[in-house]
């Protein structure tokens, strides 16, 4: 496995309108605190105002050496105080609602972006990994706090409470204001340039987050195969590349913002520098009091720091605006769900399912199923048997929708499935693969994954029919035993049982066995197969299965070999015909004669194995 990297093919970059409109769209659906937040940072921005207009006020008039009023001082200070208890009021509240607002957006767009992911196409999870996925849901709808939270109301903020203090400045003295509004002009230029390179910077960092948590995520889930094979350090290496990758991305990023913070210190100075030489001479010259001096400095102050602040706030907007481009990349994917409002709804389905003239392939110019003709009349069951990568695992895939044919048709009840509502239709499959997916919740809680309503008594009766009520009870907390993460507390077999246990309890008018008794010893196959024998009554059946003796019943077996069906016909009729499914049942039944089933089961004694020579050289080739 490769360590991540860069997609060889750069993606195609979103229109920044795109996500204006998409944070306008955010501001708007939670308008109303925002409108609350926002008149809170008024009115604490405006009661800011009042110490420095008492500034002047107290040099000049209270202060002033001969015609100073003292009597005015301490309700000047009453003044000054009861703007600061306001602006202590009003910064509280508007943390309080702009905090909760922030995190009310972030977890609707979580759930917009897990409810639209869990809708895309199979092929979507084929191709992107788990930690990509998580990343866009979790990570990158983190970053919209900054623009319906703290980062857009302090933007705003500073916005407004430098236009104030610009009015101000430029009452006390224009000469001087129009010095200083042309140095912060320039370092306003500079910031866009600066964020303008650095966009596509923090659009890559997501990008390089997303591969990183994504092998991370396939190491630690693989950690018993890691450790088997003892490729710790090579998984240490893998990870030291893609960190390095993101270290890399951060560093430059730092440059940028360094350079930002740089700019606003040689700011800060112009801005000293003019006040010191246009504010002096002003003095000297008598244009301007004192008092007025005095005041002008700290009203430069009020106009200054909120422009380095939007210096900071812009980087943080940045980067969620470059989260929300990769939002909107999943976004705009089509879902299942928008598919099916142009589709036929389907009610129930008696099971009659065609394939006619079927080709399909992963990559093009590959196909992997090769004119396929098969005809599986309602309440029958078909197998498919063939060696490994025949294409029988794709052919289900059919059935159950989850890849579509490339040429060809898959009817359900004489329906293209293609125009048939996918909510509908899989709602009446059962399905059991050769990978048993468990979720970490209780033994119950698994088996009525497909109908959260089932009681337990009939949980437990479709636990005894697939043979696990046994085992279950022999837990200490029997069905409310927790079966851990993808079921890792059960053995392959168990998990395979309760996997079956839920199809049963589906009630399906399609059932999908892929490799269903995989995982079983030979004694609990036997037991389990009158129980599915039983399911299958009435039910249109697909068993995939490598035992050969476990389908004999079936009304139709179907031999595929390299994408194409070879054979076909029941148990009968294939073993008379004499072809590749004789061979395959002849090299089974000469390895099942020798009780040779399952790794570990081997018991037969040596004697008998020394007495059958030539099973011995055929389980030596094998």
């Amino acid at each position: 496995m490769a360590a991540p990297s860069a997609p060889a093919k750069k993606k195609k970059k979103l229109p920044s309108a795109q996500a204006w409109a998409e944070a306008r769209r955010l501001m708007w659906n939670h308008r109303r605190y925002l409108g609350l937040g926002l008149a809170l940072m008024l009115v604490s921005r405006l009661a800011g105002l009042v110490p420095a207009g008492a500034a002047k006020f107290l040099v000049d008039n209270v202060l002033a050496p001969g015609h100073g009023r003292p009597s005015l001082l301490l309700p000047l200070a009453g003044a000054v105080l009861v703007s600061t208890l306001v602006q202590g009021v009003t910064s509280y509240a508007l943390s309080q609602v702009i905090s909760v607002t922030a995190q009310r957006a972030i977890t609707d767009m979580r759930r917009r972006v897990q409810h639209h992911i869990t809708r895309l196409p199979i092929r979507y999870f084929d191709s992107t990994q788990v930690g990509v996925l998580v990343s866009r849901v979790m990570n990158d709808a983190e970053g919209i706090r900054n623009l319906v939270g703290t980062g857009i109301v302090q933007l705003v903020g500073g916005v407004f409470t430098a236009i104030l203090a610009l009015g101000a400045l430029l009452y006390l003295n224009w000469v001087m204001t129009v010095a200083i509004v042309v140095i912060l002009i320039a370092f306003g230029f500079a910031m866009s340039v600066t964020f303008k390179r650095l966009r596509p910077i923090f659009r890559e960092r997501g990008e390089i987050t997303a591969q990183v948590n994504g092998r991370l995520t396939e190491t630690l889930g693989g950690i018993r195969v890691v450790k088997a094979y003892g490729t710790e350090k090579r998984e240490d290496r893998v990870f030291a590349r893609g960190a390095h990758r993101l270290f890399r991305n951060i560093a430059s990023s730092i440059t940028g913002v360094s350079a930002i913070t740089s700019v606003s210190t040689v700011v800060i100075g112009a801005v000293s520098l003019a006040l010191i030489v246009i504010g002096g001479r002003s003095v000297l010259n008598g244009t301007m009091t004192l008092g007025g001096l005095f005041s002008y400095l700290i009203f430069t102050g009020m106009l200054a720091a909120p422009v380095m602040q939007i210096a900071s706030i812009g980087t943080q907007v940045s980067e969620a605006f470059a989260g929300l481009d990769r939002i909107r990349e999943v976004m705009e994917m089509r879902t299942e769900d928008q598919e099916d409002r142009d589709r036929e709804p389907v009610r129930r389905i008696e099971g009659h399912v065609r394939l006619d003239d079927v080709w399909f392939e992963y990559n093009e110019g590959q196909p992997v199923l090769k004119g396929i003709d098969v005809d599986v009349p309602a309440g029958t069951t078909t197998a498919l048997v063939g060696s490994s990568g025949s294409g029988k695992s794709t052919l289900v895939s059919l059935v159950m929708a989850f890849n579509r044919p490339t040429r060809g048709r898959v009817l359900i009840d004489g329906r293209d499935l293609g125009g048939l509502r996918l909510s509908d239709y899989r709602a009446q499959l059962g399905v059991v693969l050769q990978e048993n997916f468990l979720f970490d919740g209780t033994v119950a809680d698994n088996i009525r994954f497909a109908r959260p309503d089932a009681t337990r008594a009939e949980i437990e009766e479709v636990a005894g029919l697939a043979n696990a009520d046994e085992f279950i009870r022999g837990f200490p907390e029997g069905y409310d035993t927790v079966v851990g993460e993808r079921g890792i507390k059960l053995s392959g077999g168990q998990r395979q049982r309760i996997a079956i246990a839920r199809a049963l309890l589906a009630d399906p008018r399609i059932l999908i066995l892929d490799e269903a008794t995989s995982s079983l010893d030979s004694e609990s196959e036997y037991k389990i197969q009158e129980g599915l024998r039983r399911l299958r009554q009435g039910r249109t059946a697909f068993v995939i299965a490598h035992r050969l003796s476990t389908i004999r019943s079936a009304e139709q077996i179907l031999v595929l070999e390299n994408g194409e069906i070879v054979e076909r016909g029941n148990h009968a009729q294939l073993m008379a015909l004499g072809g590749r499914y004789r061979d395959l049942h002849d090299r089974q039944y000469a390895l099942e004669s020798d009780r040779f089933i399952n790794p570990g089961e081997d018991f037969t004694p040596d004697a008998d194995f020394k007495a059958k020579p030539e099973v011995a050289a055929a389980a030596g080739s094998a």
